[in-house]
C-alpha cells in the first residue's frame, strides 16, 4: 500500500511517500480502505519528533480517516464489508489501508460526503470529551475557544451553540473573525488588537476555556475564568511550562485540566465514540452542524498540507484525499 512515512524527524519535507506492507485487521478490528484523512497539529508534532505514536499504533501519521471496510478481523460484529465509515485512529491515516478497532468506527452521517467525513472523528471526539464530558459545559454557560477557526475551533463553536451555550473565540484576523461569527460565535476576539482577559472579565468570566496554547496563556486563562470555571488545555503551541497562580484558582474555586485523546485506552475511546454517535451524529444528519473543510490535497502532497496548517491561514480542516 502507499503511505506517508517518516524516516527521520524534520520539517515538512521529512514526510516521504513510499510503498509499505499492507495493514492487516487483527482481533476486534476492521480493515478500512482509506478515502481521505485529515491533517492535525498532532501530525506536525509527530513529524518533528515531539509526539511519538502510542505503543502498538501505526508509525504513519493520521489520527482520523474516512473510507470503506474491506475486511473484518476476528470477533467483529455489527459491521460489514463495503460499509462506508469514518474512524478515530491512533495513527496510520496517511495510507491506503488502516486497521481500526471496531469501537472507534462511526458510520458516515447522512448528508455528509465520504470525503467530508474524514474531517469529523478527531475534532468531534476531542471537543465532546473535553468540553462536554470533562468540563461539563451547561446550557447558558459561556465557553471561550482559543483558535476559533481551527478544525477544533470550528467544531467547538457549532457544538456548544447546539448545546445552548454562549461562545466567544480568539482569532488572528478580521477575516477569521467573520468566519467564526458566521458559525455561531457570539464574538470573535482579535488577539493581536484586544486582551481576551479584559473582554471576558467584562462578561463575568468564562465558565469553560478550551485552550490550545498551553504555557503562554496559562496565567491569562485563569484570570479569564468565572467563579467555578474550568480550563481545559489540549495543546501546547505556546510552550509546556508556565506559572500557575493557585491563589487565583482557590479564590475562584476553579480547576485546570490537561488532557490528550490519542494515548487513551481503546475502551475509553470506544466510550467517547459511542457518546459522539448518540449525541452529535443527529446534529450532523439534520444539518445543524457541518464539517468545515478549508482545502483538499492529494496524499502525495502531505508536505504541502503540513505547510498550510503551520502557516495558520486556514479555516477548518485540511484534508488529504487518498482515493
Amino acid at each position: 500500500m502507499r503511505a506517508i512515512t517518516l524516516p527521520s524527524p524534520g520539517d515538512a519535507d521529512a514526510l516521504v511517500p513510499a510503498e509499505v506492507p499492507d495493514a492487516v485487521a487483527g482481533l476486534g478490528e476492521v480493515l478500512v480502505e482509506v478515502a481521505a484523512t485529515a491533517v492535525n497539529r498532532a501530525d506536525t508534532m509527530q513529524r518533528m519528533g515531539l509526539y511519538d505514536p502510542p505503543p502498538g499504533a501505526s508509525p504513519y501519521p493520521g489520527l482520523e480517516c474516512s473510507g470503506r471496510i474491506v475486511a473484518l478481523g476476528r470477533d467483529v460484529t455489527g459491521w460489514s464489508v463495503d460499509d462506508e465509515v469514518c474512524a478515530l485512529l491512533s495513527g496510520g491515516g496517511y495510507a491506503e489501508l488502516v486497521a481500526v478497532p471496531v469501537g472507534q468506527l462511526l458510520p458516515v452521517p447522512a448528508g455528509v460526503s465520504l470525503l467530508e467525513a474524514a474531517a469529523l472523528p478527531e475534532v468531534v471526539c476531542t471537543v465532546w470529551s473535553n468540553v462536554f464530558q470533562l468540563a461539563a459545559l451547561q446550557p447558558g454557560e459561556l465557553l471561550l475557544v482559543h483558535g476559533g477557526t481551527s478544525g477544533i475551533g470550528t467544531m467547538a463553536v457549532q457544538l456548544a451553540r447546539q448545546h445552548g451555550a454562549r461562545v466567544l473565540v480568539t482569532v488572528g484576523s478580521p477575516e477569521k473573525a467573520s468566519r467564526a461569527e458566521e458559525l455561531g460565535a457570539e464574538r470573535a476576539i482579535r488577539y493581536r488588537d484586544e486582551d481576551f482577559v479584559e473582554v471576558l472579565r467584562g462578561l463575568g468570566g468564562a465558565d469553560v476555556v478550551l485552550d490550545n496554547m498551553g504555557a503562554a496563556y496559562l496565567g491569562r486563562n485563569v484570570r479569564a475564568l468565572a467563579t467555578g470555571g474550568r480550563l481545559v488545555v489540549i495543546g501546547l503551541q505556546g510552550g509546556v511550562k508556565g506559572e500557575l497562580d493557585l491563589g487565583a484558582l482557590l479564590s475562584k474555586r476553579a480547576s485546570v485540566h490537561a488532557t490528550s485523546l490519542r494515548a487513551r485506552s481503546a475502551t475509553e475511546k470506544a466510550e467517547i465514540v459511542t457518546a459522539v454517535r448518540d449525541r452529535v451524529w443527529p446534529w450532523l444528519e439534520s444539518g445543524a452542524v457541518r464539517p468545515v473543510v478549508d482545502q483538499v490535497l492529494p496524499l502525495e502532497q502531505a508536505a504541502d498540507a503540513h505547510r498550510v496548517l503551520e502557516a495558520s491561514q486556514h479555516v477548518g480542516k485540511v484534508l488529504l484525499q487518498v482515493r
